[in-house]
């Protein structure tokens, strides 16, 4: 593995565990991470199915479940090539009292 490849995993590590512990990710992040995925396809260094299938084992590493358990099993519809699932988790909301 090369080293952008390497780096391409630590960015996918980094963003997926801030998520799934409930915090903020910088979207400069993710789309600085969908440049390099472009760029290691487009290179020829690896391919989009490859780099999906990998991706997809990463979030479940962080996540605990599949990518398809959270977003169904036609997510690749829904975030085509090079876009990453990331989704924070929804704040707990409160109903406020009426005053």
């Amino acid at each position: 593995m090369s080293p952008l490849y390497h780096e391409l995993e630590a960015r996918w590590r980094k963003l997926f565990s801030e998520l799934a512990a409930g915090l903020d990710c910088p979207p400069t992040l993710r789309l600085r991470t969908e440049g390099l995925m472009e760029a290691l396809v487009l290179s020829g260094e690896t391919d989009v199915h490859t780099l999906r299938e990998r991706m997809a084992e990463v979030y479940c590493e962080c996540f605990g479940n599949t990518v398809a358990d959270d977003l169904g099993a036609d997510w690749v519809s829904f975030y085509p090539f090079p876009q990453i699932p990331a989704l924070a988790r929804r704040a707990p909301v409160f109903p406020s009292a009426a005053h």
